[in-house]
């Protein structure tokens, strides 16, 4: 508990809970997404079947007792903003509960968001009318569970004025990320963003500490750090590159929190900024023991989802079944005589008979014709595959009609690949 002064004087205990406020950032551009951000924000795009990727880190805010929220949108967040409203609009704001939508304003000159600490800094006034204690920033764009609360309590018992989130990762991949060196008590004493050459973990030579993009601040601290790197001419004004070296600089206490499970391993948290990646993440889910557990009752994933039917399995014919092996198949699905195996389907799905798909992601509303084989794709909303066509089996076939991933040769479709035109979207739903 901490104590609020009200206009009169008198004071009131705060529950440390309510004097938090989340910054979710979720406006960069996504371009290592290529052809899934043309028309949608990072954190718009589908994941699991059902979800939009920004329904994590949400979803970990009000499983943590996180009730004040503002998300920062900029590129294309038109598909973003819809599903925020239809599916985060259960908050009561008479209560202090509320997710806020804040887009690019200029509201502190002429620029649009010219970093991560910019896009926070040119929204102060914001901040500072909900009269935080802690400020935590997340992340639109990542996948993952996580008590927020553990953290808090973390960086109030350290006196911490910056607590960031970090994870061991390979150090072959550690260059996407920023990575620190810690002393024995967790305290940071390096930080760098996006190294070319990362510093390993000691003990550890094939392993990196990496920020995981989640950082908690003490407020003030935060208002004078954000104005201080303003004001610097030669700031890139993002958080990894430039407030948390300049912080470390100062000597000021910044404090790690490692992400470890009821056993203490590392627990699941997936940047899904790349093709691969996000493909992975959805491959992850169709394990027996998925490491990311949607099923928790404890830990709900909240989302929108549209009103429709449950799945249907059709035929049980020789070589003509209606079924699906190591798969998630959403609402409104119907596997005619078609088979589906280790693939994530979302909403209104349709396979045709004889066709087969395997180890795929297929958005919302994408049809499948008959005998059509797909192998190692993703299939963007509103797709109409033809009867017959084959995907995954060629590379440079796949290469001539659609984009193909130089090194896992993942291929990605779209209407606009397969030369099919608006005229079939269902105005109810996004891009």
């Amino acid at each position: 508990m901490a104590e609020a002064t009200d206009q009169n004087g008198s004071t009131t205990p705060v529950p440390i809970l309510r004097q938090v406020f989340a910054v979710v950032l979720a406006g960069g551009e996504g371009n290592r997404l290529k052809h899934l951000t043309r028309w949608r924000a990072k954190p718009a795009v589908p994941f699991g079947g059902k979800y939009r990727i920004i329904d994590f880190p949400l979803s970990n805010c009000v499983n943590s007792g996180i009730a004040r929220v503002a998300v920062l949108t900029q590129y294309k967040a038109q598909s973003l903003i819809r599903h925020l409203q239809r599916a985060w609009n259960f908050l009561r704001h008479e209560v202090g509960e509320f997710i806020e939508i804040v887009p690019a304003q200029q509201r502190m000159g002429k620029e649009w968001y010219l970093g991560t600490a910019d896009a926070v800094a040119q929204n102060l006034d914001l901040l500072r009318r909900h009269r935080p204690r802690y400020i935590l920033i997340l992340a639109g764009d990542h996948v993952y569970t996580m008590d927020y609360a553990r953290m808090l309590a973390s960086h109030v018992e350290r006196r911490a004025e910056i607590t960031i989130a970090c994870i061991p990762v390979p150090l072959a991949q550690a260059s996407h990320f920023g990575v620190m060196a810690v002393d024995e008590e967790n305290r940071v004493v390096r930080f760098v963003e996006k190294p070319s050459q990362p510093e390993p973990i000691p003990g550890q030579p094939e392993m990196a500490l990496a920020s995981m993009g989640i950082y908690l601040f003490d407020a003030e601290y935060l208002y004078a750090l954000l104005l201080e790197d303003r004001d610097r001419a030669d700031s890139t004004h993002d958080f990894g590159r430039d407030l948390i070296p300049h912080a470390l600089q100062r000597g000021d206490r910044l404090f790690a929190y490692r992400f470890v499970n009821e056993a203490g391993k590392p627990d699941y948290w997936r940047d899904v900024g790349t093709i691969e990646s996000y493909w992975r993440a959805n491959m992850d889910l169709c394990a027996i023991e998925p490491p990311l557990n949607l099923y928790d009752r404890n830990w709900p994933i909240w989302t929108y989802q549209a009103q429709r039917p449950p799945a249907k399995f059709a035929f049980d014919d020789e070589g003509r079944r209606g079924m699906a092996v190591d798969s998630l198949v959403s609402a409104g699905c119907i596997l005619s005589g078609a088979v589906a195996r280790r693939s994530i389907l979302f909403t209104n799905t349709f396979l045709h008979s004889y066709s087969t798909v395997e180890e795929s992601v297929l958005l919302p509303n994408v049809e499948v014709g008959r005998n059509a084989k797909i192998r190692r794709a993703i299939i963007d909303k509103h797709c109409r595959i033809p009867p017959g066509m084959e995907i995954g089996f060629d590379r440079e076939a796949d290469r001539e009609r659609f984009y193909c991933c130089p090194q896992s040769g993942l291929v990605v479709v779209t209407p606009e690949m397969l030369g099919q035109s608006f005229r079939h979207y269902d105005p109810q739903e996004d891009f």
